[in-house]
């Protein structure tokens, strides 16, 4: 399997199965001197980790980092940091009924196919699971980056979505409930709809709006490497994702050339930013924000019609332990990607002089 490392200056290359014994990840390029705050890490983890509230998978890990290099007296020293998070709470036999059977709209035919070997324990290499060690480079990352932050949030669960733009928001009040949803109201309803869902052994998708502040001027590398692409790539290599939009998105294409052009200010800035903080692939110092959407978890706690690995027509029952919505745990893992796509290009600038 190839593919499994992101990154161009500053880089992750992650590993590991759903239900083995750990999964894991070595960073390359992360500069030397950065005083690591390991709380703020293992916060990180925390928002993404299983079993965190009734509207997530049960599943139980302490999802506790642990590294092994790279670091010494709590700075880091420019060489590969690894690390590691072990996996305590396994339970392969849930998944033994879909041994020979391949689940709807998952990867476990494709693996198959592909690779000709299925880990059908919790899909293996396929599952969310792996996303918790680009968390811990994401937060690493974040480190770097001390001058950018980076608020992303729930704004849709399949059809309840947020009406308000995202600067009459207040981002203090996206971890205040279990949806991470910045509007208490439409949180509540948010969480209502999804414990309804898990009920009826449903799944249900949703979106996940980011916002990126204080990002320099001058990030991207066009043709080919723009700054929009980068974070599309990113975006759309987190399981479940279906659709990447960034600035105005769709609905610009609605809209006219005087309607949709971003006026200067004498500063540079522009009075308004439907371009997204991104122009001609480079970050022009306005907020960055885009929307990632999720589909619906692909095991859903119903029966389903399905082919076994012989080709023959099964009904497959559904069992084990998953996110009946996958947003309100994708929040940080949506952050950890942009982070990485930020730092790689931050970096990037300061290996390269433009004349």
């Amino acid at each position: 399997m190839a593919g499994n490392t992101y990154g161009t200056v500053f880089r992750i290359t992650t590993f590991g199965e759903s239900h083995g014994a750990a999964i894991g990840g070595v960073i390359d390029g992360c500069p030397a001197g950065i005083t690591l705050d390991f709380e703020a890490i293992q916060q990180e983890l925390n928002r993404r980790k299983p079993g965190q509230s009734a509207i997530v998978t049960q599943r139980k890990e302490p999802d506790t980092v642990a590294f092994y290099s790279g670091i010494f007296e709590g700075k880091t020293t420019g060489t590969p940091i690894g690390f590691a998070i072990k996996n305590a709470n396994q339970k392969s036999k849930d998944y033994s009924h879909i041994k020979d059977s391949f689940r709807p709209s998952h990867a476990d035919y494709t693996y198959t196919q592909k690779y000709g070997v299925r880990d059908y324990r919790g899909g293996g290499r396929s599952s969310a699971r792996e996303t918790a060690s680009r968390v811990v480079a994401g937060a690493i990352a974040k480190q770097v980056l001390k001058d950018i932050t980076f608020n992303a949030y729930v704004s849709a669960v399949g059809p309840l979505k947020i009406e308000k733009p995202y600067d009459q928001l207040d981002f203090a009040e996206t971890e205040k409930n279990d949806v991470r949803c910045p509007d208490p109201v439409m949180a509540k309803d948010m969480k209502t709809f999804i414990k309804q869902i898990r009920k009826e052994g449903d799944t249900v998708g949703g979106v996940v709006s980011c916002v990126i502040s204080g990002v320099p001027v001058g990030l991207g590398e066009p043709v080919f490497d723009k700054l929009h692409a980068e974070l599309g790539k990113a975006m759309l290599s987190i399981n479940a994702v279906k659709g990447f939009e960034y600035g105005s998105g769709f609905d610009g294409a609605q809209l006219r050339g005087s309607e949709h052009n971003d006026l200067f200010n004498t500063d540079g800035t522009t009075k308004t930013n439907l371009s997204g903080g991104i122009q001609g692939g480079i970050s022009n110092g306005m907020d960055i924000y885009f929307n990632v959407a999720f589909k619906p978890v692909a095991t859903i706690m119903q029966d389903q019609d399905t082919i076994n690995d012989k080709g023959e027509e099964v009904v497959m029952q559904g069992k084990g332990r998953h996110d009946p919505c996958v947003v309100p745990r994708a929040v940080p893992i949506v952050e950890a990607m942009a982070a990485l796509v930020l730092v790689d290009f931050y970096l990037l600038n300061k290996t390269i002089k433009y004349s």
